[in-house]
């Protein structure tokens, strides 16, 4: 089995302009069918088949279904591994195999590992965070801050806010919106059936009806009934990983800034609607308010800061971490080609 980093030659290179269009039509809903999609961006049902086959086949996306960790009542945990550089690699692609683990990267030099991590139920009583890696002779210091809320991520990427389909484009695609009192309603409790879906739509989310009943033993109406009611209920949405070279075509960076709490709602609702930002998320500690950059350069990422970020209302500190490479994206699972 081979893994992303040993795909075709040609994955890692810039998406079309055509291949952008069915990005971002699948981010807005990776379960659109073919026919969905094409009518939206006005091509044949067999072009965007086709199209979506060779992204796929070269290894430059795939669809994933996700579950919101904070609608099943577990909690998730933005780490900082501060580590000798000669044991940052190491440490963090042994990070990245793990199934608890996404979004694990290189920064500061190759000094730093950050990732998110995942636990069952509330509070951090992993054994990855406080037994094995505190342990670990090149690991000098550990953080961990626990996530609170997310301004924009999940489903959202920038490719929604500044990709190529047109208000209406993205109106006939979008699937019907969870309503809030569901994001607000007790954790969802989930029966193996369940887990077992959702395990197989972590893999590949766009895996057809039939695929998945299959697998799980299930008919394919329960299948997608139950598909509809966990992405009703806000548990299961979908997102869309590139290839880990398309990511790394960008400059990227970590940004971690001390907001006042009376003012953190404003400052996040406000770095979500950047178009630099992929991801913001209040999170415990004294830098409140978390952010993915990712723009063109080193100049560009400092324009941003000196403009965008220092007019953020009641900002006090900022630190900054330049993402040096990217070991693992937004699933469980290490992604592999055939």
């Amino acid at each position: 089995m081979k893994t992303y980093l040993d795909a075709p030659d040609d994955a890692g290179r810039a998406l079309s302009d055509e291949e952008t269009a069915l990005a971002h039509a699948l981010q807005i809903n990776g379960r659109a069918s073919f026919k969905e999609i094409a009518e939206a961006l006005g091509v044949s049902d067999q072009t965007a088949a086709r199209r979506w086959s060779r992204l796929r086949s070269a290894g430059k996306l795939r669809v994933l279904g996700l579950t919101d960790p904070l609608r099943l009542g577990d909690s998730s945990w933005i780490v900082r591994i501060r580590c000798t550089p000669d044991a940052a690699a190491s440490i963090g692609e042994a990070l990245a195999r793990r199934t608890d683990t996404n979004w694990v990267s290189l920064s500061s030099g190759g000094t730093e590992i950050v990732c998110v991590v995942r636990t069952r139920g509330p509070g951090l009583r992993e054994p990855l965070l406080l037994q094995k890696l505190p342990r670990t002779p090149q690991v000098m210091d550990v953080s961990a801050h626990s996530l609170l809320h997310v301004f924009f991520g999940r489903d959202l990427s920038t490719i929604n806010k500044s990709g190529p389909l047109t208000p209406a484009q993205a109106a006939a695609l979008a699937p019907p919106a969870v309503p809030e009192r569901a994001m607000d309603a007790a954790p969802v409790k989930l029966d193996d059936c369940d887990r077992h879906l959702l395990d197989l739509l972590a893999r590949d989310g766009r895996a057809a009806p039939g695929e998945l009943a299959a697998a799980t033993g299930l008919s394919q109406s329960t299948v997608r009934r139950r598909v509809t009611e966990l992405r009703a209920a806000g548990v299961l949405y979908f997102d869309v990983e590139y290839h880990l070279d398309v990511l790394q075509q960008h400059f990227r960076a970590a940004l971690w800034l001390e907001i006042d709490p009376a003012r953190l709602a404003e400052a996040g609702s406000a770095l979500a609607a950047h178009p630099e930002v992929p991801y913001a998320a209040a999170v415990t500690g004294t830098a409140n308010l978390y952010a993915s950059v990712a723009v063109t350069s080193a100049q560009d990422f400092y324009r941003y800061l000196t403009g965008s970020v220092a007019a953020l209302p009641g900002l006090r500190h900022t630190a900054t971490a330049p993402v040096h490479r990217t070991l693992k994206g937004p699933g469980p699972y290490l992604p592999a080609t055939a």
